[in-house]
């Protein structure tokens, strides 16, 4: 993807808890689309390759929820976290995370991502089909800023971690101003 270019046209499907359910499982499904998450807003999004993964989190999830002040600080309306997973494992992931600020975005079906041009084979780790490393700053559904982990292919050995960084993406907004 490039600057410039407005962001796939997705919808994502949520569980969202309802109260008036009741019972054990008070949870119902909730269209959400692109343009819900990005009209109108500025939106910082991170892409990583799976939930419950090391470097994800560890290291970028912990890293984004940290400086989340400081984004908004920078009129930054939402930041949000994407994985080419369900949305029953992202909540999940969320909750063991203890995050309080930056929502998710499940992409189960990984058709964001492959829109995206960033879903990788990693078939060497049993992971089925992944999404690269990846930030961007959108801007009413417009990309801004594209922070690209190096050497995107399939089954990539290594999976850097730097580029994408909250740091990074934080020094790219205030570069722009």
């Amino acid at each position: 993807m490039n600057t410039g270019m407005t962001v796939p046209q997705i919808t994502f499907k949520y569980r969202v808890r309802d109260a008036s359910i009741g019972g054990d499982n008070p949870f119902r499904w909730q269209d959400v689309t692109s343009e819900d998450i990005f009209s109108n807003k500025k939106v910082v999004v991170f892409s990583l390759p799976g939930a419950f993964t090391p470097t994800c989190s560890t290291m970028q999830v912990p890293g984004f929820e940290a400086a989340y002040e400081e984004f908004r600080q920078l009129g930054v309306d939402e930041v949000y976290v994407l994985s080419v997973n369900d949305t029953f494992v992202m909540r999940k992931w969320m909750l063991d995370q203890n995050v309080k600020n930056i929502k998710f975005i499940p992409d189960g079906n990984g058709e964001f991502t492959r829109q995206m041009g960033m879903l990788v084979d990693k078939y060497n780790l049993g992971f089925g089909q992944r999404s690269w490393r990846y930030a961007m700053v959108v801007d009413n559904g417009v990309i801004k800023h594209w922070l690209e982990e190096p050497g995107r292919k399939d089954n990539n050995g290594p999976d850097p971690f730097s580029v994408s960084s909250a740091e990074s993406v934080l020094a790219a907004i205030k570069g722009n101003q």
